[in-house]
């Protein structure tokens, strides 16, 4: 149904998803273009945590000719999608509006603010998390292997981890979601505790690029105290 409360065609959900996929793509276009211009400050940001890990050399190589301008371009995509982040995910429940009820409606604009604060709080524990993940498997190679890190290497993996924990805190929000829709209650979601566990641990170990077990703990300790804490106000303020 469209707001109007007219039914939608076929044709009408794909105009409307042509239309939400070309203003994410502007939106990530032009945040590309800042952080494209700030690259060299992003990528110093993103070396805090690896020189912390290793104060001794933090520098990092490159084996191809054409690798300082892949990691040039992958750091501003990252830095485009970040920024442009709170619109993204505001294009989708946008998208997926029409769907709704009227009164389901009224959440968009409160979900769109919960999943980009979430996602922005993944990050920053991620940032955080990610020296702690690198000085665990620098140990492992003890004194007899030298690390040889190149640039492209280690921008692809702060990427992917720091995403990684970005993605993993959205989940809340489909929880809550699912149970407003009738798809799950709280006394549902108490009872499948111990699955919840093991769900929990296997996508944060297959989220993590590193798959090291501190790194597993720093992810999967707050996706569980966030899936009580959902299941607290599913509760309260759906009263289901």
């Amino acid at each position: 149904m469209s707001d109007a409360g007219v039914a939608m065609t076929f044709w009408d959900h794909l105009t409307e998803l042509r239309s939400r996929l070309i203003k994410a793509s502007v939106a990530v276009l032009i945040g590309a273009v800042v952080a494209f211009i700030f690259n060299e400050e992003l990528l110093d940001f993103l070396l805090v945590p690896f020189c912390e890990a290793r104060p001794d050399n933090c520098e990092l190589a490159f084996l191809r000719p054409t690798e300082a301008f892949s990691v040039v371009m992958r750091i501003s995509l990252f830095g485009g999608m970040v920024l442009a982040s709170p619109l993204l995910i505001y294009q989708l429940w946008r998208f997926v509006s029409p769907a709704l009820t009227k009164q389901e409606r009224r959440y968009v604009i409160p979900a769109s603010m919960i999943l980009a604060t979430l996602f922005f709080a993944g990050l920053a524990l991620g940032y955080w998390s990610l020296q702690r993940g690198l000085g665990f498997l620098f140990d492992f190679g003890g004194g007899n292997l030298e690390p040889v890190i190149t640039a492209d290497a280690y921008v692809n993996f702060a990427v992917r981890f720091v995403l990684a924990f970005g993605i993993a805190f959205e989940f809340p929000v489909f929880m809550f979601a699912a149970a407003a829709t009738g798809a799950v209650s709280s006394t549902r979601l108490r009872g499948g505790r111990r699955w919840a566990v093991v769900i929990i641990l296997v996508s944060a170990a297959f989220l993590t690029p590193s798959g090291d077990p501190l790194t597993l703990m720093l992810l999967s300790l707050p996706l569980y105290l966030m899936y009580e804490i959902t299941i607290l106000l599913i509760r309260w303020i759906l009263k289901k």
